[in-house]
Formats: C-alpha cells, structure tokens, sequence
C-alpha cells in the first residue's frame, strides 16, 4: 500500500513538478565520442533522449536535465543553460544539466584526442531538443507529491583492476571502493499518477565498448522499463562514476551491444525494486544554496621533464596518449611565453534540496569514495552527487589513487597546465559541505 499525504501548510507554496522527454538521434553516419575520433556510428539500436524535470515552490524554481550523451563541455553547457533561462525565466544557475555518460552517442565535447564538438548535431538537434523539453517541463509543472525509494544494487563495479604487475588496468576490481546505492526519485501528482522518476547511480555507460551501434547503453533499457512500469517520464543521472563501470558477464566493464542490451535488464529488474520500495509520497520542501567552490592548483611540471616526455608522444594523436602530447606541447609552450599560472580553479556551484533528498553537480567524473565521503558528512538522509553536470573537467580521483597511476589519474595529472593538487578530494567534500549548511 503506498500512502499519499499533503503536509500542512508549507508558508513556502505548494510543491509542483512537470516532465517533458525528446529525441536526440544524431544522424547515422555520426561520430560517436568516448574512444577515439574516428568511431563512426553504422546503426541506431535505441534512440538517444533527452529528459527535463522541472520543480517550483515559490520563488525557487529548479530545471533538472539528463541527455544521453558521453560529456558536454564547459562552454556548450554555459551557452545552453543560458539559452533555456532566456525562454523559462528560470536563472540558468537554477538549470542543472547532466550528462548519462554513453560513449556511443556524437560529440558534444572538445577534447584533443577525441574529437571536436558536432557543431551540426548541437546547432540542429542537440540544442533545440533540450530547450523544448525545458520548456514543456516547466509548461506541464502541477501540483506534485515526493517519494524517494534506495536498495543496495550489483549494477556496477570498481573498474579499475590491480593486474599481477600492480598496474591498473580498465577491467573489474571487486576489492575497489564503489558506491553501491541506487536511488530512485518518484513524483506523483494527487491523485497517485505518476510525474516523473529520477534514477541515480554511478556506473560508466561503456557495456557496448567501442562499438558503431547509436545507443543510451545499459541505461536506456533500465529507463525504459521504469517508465513504462511506472506510466511516469523517466530519467537516469550519472553519479561517481569515474571508477565505477557496469559489472558485465565477461569479467570486464566494456562489450558489445549484445552486453549492453544484457545488462540493460539487470539495471532495470533493479531500478524498479527501488521503486517498489518507495511506501510514502509527502508534498516536500524546494531549497537552493549558491556559492563558489575553489580548488587550488599545484605548480607545472618542470620544463625539461615535459620535454623529456614530449618527445616520447610526438606523433601521438589519439586517445590518452593523444592527450599527452598536448599537455607537454602546452606546458613547453607556456615556459616559452613566461604565461602567468593559475593559481586556483573556480566553480560556481548550486545544491538543490528537494524534501530529504540533496543533489550536488560535479563537473566532474569522480571517484566512488568522494561519493560516500559527501554523503557521510552530509546533513541530510539522501546525499546525490551528479557526474558529468554542468559541464566537465575530466577526472577527478582520490588522493590515495594517485600513487597507482592509471588511466584516470593520467587524464587527473594531464587536465590542466598546473594541476589540481592532489587532495583536492578532500577540497572538494569540505567545500561542497560548506555551501550545504546554508540549506540547514
């Protein structure tokens, strides 16, 4: 029996909430961005999509957005949040837009090594669609109730494997920390039709691997049975998933479609246990806390080391060691300029609060143990960190990773021409725990 209940009077209005979903197919014959620039997509196996939920209580109003793409840089996210407020009149720091991670949907990122940014997509699809599904979202707002439902889930794995040498590889790492709560947000209006679902958890969407095959990757399926399950508009929001894949039958983290569709079910059959969970719905609270996280930056690497280094990746131009190079290209050609050194990073961060549940953006693909670190040092009983939101700087690991080297702490160490220091975990808790307070 689920139990539906209007609180009394809330002097901050009543809570509303509206959903709108949109197609964002690129066409066949895309690139398709998260391995290398010359992936290019042969079919469509589900279509990409994007998903607004949007929220209002009084003066606050919230628009949050999940598209099923792998990243969305800085500068396009800045230019589409500012788009939307200038159709909704919502304030574009009140527009929260995730990316699910998919690596087999086109390029909305620029990052050398990977591919530039599909100026025709963006401009012709990508764009468009997200600005009306805000649009209708904020449109179809109506008076909404809140249940949130969480159980512990196998859907993912710590990906980063110990090998018998003690490198790190991309593989499964049963012994890693992962965050293994999966959470589902249920809106309901009063009558107990459901609005709209928020599914978050942390898990890279590689189960397809390199493949040519357009898809939302084992999320598509999970989001698809809920909301047919549940009759609501539903939506997936990445979190830590910067050392967390999908904990696949092959023993690894990357597949094929096949894989992907496989364990699409194994998410869903779980997502909605979630669901079911959920035994209350209650009309909550809307809250939002601004202000600006800093996170100070380590000294360049000397300039004969990146010289050194420089001429081991001269002809690269693909993937991570494409990366390289243009990190040591750009640190020997700041030494040359005397360029100043940023001295700090600086984001500009809201956390909503919507009744007992706390979304905090990353930009960010983060570790697992920052996830769990936040939310035991969190004031409220839901605590959800959203990967990849609001833009990205790339990966972002614990301190006590970096010594272990890998591919993440590779992109971590090659990011920026002065690195974030290397406890900027710890800063980035402490700093997200600061501006939560004012929620209090």
């Amino acid at each position: 029996m689920i139990i539906l209940k209007y609180g009394g009077v809330n002097i901050m209005g009543e809570f509303l909430a509206g959903a709108s979903k949109e197609v964002i197919t690129p066409k066949i014959g895309a690139k398709l961005y998260g391995y290398n620039p010359n992936t290019i997509s042969t079919s469509v196996n589900d279509d990409l999509t994007v998903t607004a939920i949007a929220a209002k209580q009084g003066d606050i109003a919230v628009i949050f957005i999940s598209a099923s793409v792998c990243i969305i840089s800085n500068e396009l996210s800045y230019e589409i949040r500012t788009e939307i407020a200038s159709h909704t009149s919502i304030p574009s720091e009140n527009i929260i837009l995730s990316a699910t991670h998919t690596h087999s949907g086109p390029c909305t990122s620029n990052m050398f090594g990977w591919g530039d940014i599909d100026r025709e997509y963006v401009d012709e699809i990508f764009k468009p669609k997200i600005i009306q599904a805000a649009k209708d979202a904020v449109s179809k707002m109506k008076p909404a109730l809140m249940g949130v439902g969480c159980i512990k889930s196998r859907i993912g794995i710590n990906r980063r494997q110990i090998m018998a040498d003690n490198t790190v590889a991309l593989g499964q790492n049963p012994y890693g920390i992962h965050d293994d709560n999966l959470t589902v947000i249920s809106f309901k209006d009063s009558g107990g039709a459901s609005i709209a679902n928020m599914i978050h958890y942390g898990a890279h969407c590689t189960a397809a691997g390199n493949n040519t095959e357009i898809s939302r990757d084992w999320a598509g399926v999970m989001e698809d049975r809920l909301q047919n399950i549940s009759g609501g508009i539903t939506a997936f929001f990445n979190g830590a998933e910067g050392d967390s894949g999908p904990r696949l039958t092959n023993g690894r983290t990357t597949g094929d479609i096949r894989l992907a569709m496989e364990h699409g079910g194994l998410a869903a059959h779980e997502a909605v246990e979630a669901y079911r969970s959920i035994k209350e719905y209650r009309s909550p609270d809307l809250k939002a806390a601004y202000g600006q996280i800093r996170l100070p930056c380590d000294d360049m690497i000397p300039l004969e080391e990146a010289q050194i280094k420089l001429s081991m990746y001269k002809d690269e131009s693909i993937n991570i060691n494409g990366r390289r190079r243009k990190y040591y290209e750009s640190v020997v050609e700041a030494y040359s300029k005397s360029a100043p050194e940023n001295k700090e990073l600086v984001i500009d961060q809201t956390i909503v609060k919507i009744g007992p549940v706390v979304f905090v953006p990353f930009p960010f693909e983060y570790f697992s143990e920052i996830s769990l670190r936040l939310r035991e040092n969190s004031f409220f009983p839901y605590t959800l960190g959203l990967g990849v939101t609001n833009g990205s700087y790339g990966y972002l690991p614990t301190e006590s990773e970096l010594c272990r080297g890998g591919y993440e702490v590779e992109m971590f160490l090659t990011g920026f021409l002065n690195p974030l220091k290397k406890d900027t975990d710890k800063t980035i808790v402490s700093e997200n725990i600061r501006i939560m307070r004012s929620l209090l």
